[in-house]
């Protein structure tokens, strides 16, 4: 046989070995992996939701889009909870594309009057030190209890009463507004976001 040949037979046989160790790896973890994922989304609803719902959010969700929700208008799954069949609490993801630096994920939690029951920055890429105080002090506590008619939706340099933090502003600035949109859509949508029937997976 041709060295040529010989070289080609042997890289193809290559090939397909670390095909089948790929596949075979990414058998063995997909489960676990998928687990990981259920868990991670449960305990990030069991923070911003309210507790004693009696249903499973997790699996009683509807998808929609909308810019405020984020730019793109990418579906974003509402997570619903319910006590008794009735509207509890919806819980569902807005991005703050205008963070100092770049897209700021929140999970935000809101019961069926409005107010917010609990939010979690889920993904960013601020300045340690000074943006990062977002995740790493109670900050985010304080828009437990919030509504549109009884908070001043902005930092306290824009006449708001948001905290801001020293040397980055732009980053609370971005999610107490991200926040604000969340809330408007969830009032301006409710009926539409608890009636509508539950979808099989979230995309």
């Amino acid at each position: 046989m041709p060295h040529f040949l010989r070289m080609g037979v042997i890289l193809m046989a290559v090939g397909l070995i670390a095909t089948a160790i790929l596949a075979m790896v990414e058998g063995i973890t997909r489960e676990p992996i998928a687990q990981s994922k259920r868990q991670e989304l449960l305990d990030s609803l069991a923070r911003v939701l309210p507790k004693g719902f009696d249903n499973s959010p997790a699996t009683d969700f509807v998808s929609l889009s909308d810019k405020r929700i984020n730019r793109q208008a990418k579906p974003v799954p509402f997570y619903r909870a319910r006590k008794g069949n009735e509207p509890m609490a919806v819980a569902f993801m807005v991005t703050a594309p205008d963070g100092y630096s770049g897209n700021i994920d929140i999970l935000m939690g809101v019961d069926a009057q409005g107010a917010i029951s609990g939010i979690r920055i889920v993904n960013h890429a601020e300045t340690p030190g000074l943006g990062d105080k977002i995740v790493k002090t109670d900050w985010p506590n304080a828009f437990q209890g919030k509504t549109l008619k009884n908070a001043k939706w902005g930092v306290k340099k824009d006449g708001g009463e948001f905290d801001q933090f020293a040397g980055a502003t732009i980053t609370p600035r971005a999610i107490v507004a991200a926040i604000k949109r969340g809330l408007e859509y969830f009032a301006e949508h409710q009926d539409h976001i608890f009636k509508t029937p539950a979808q099989e997976s979230a995309k």
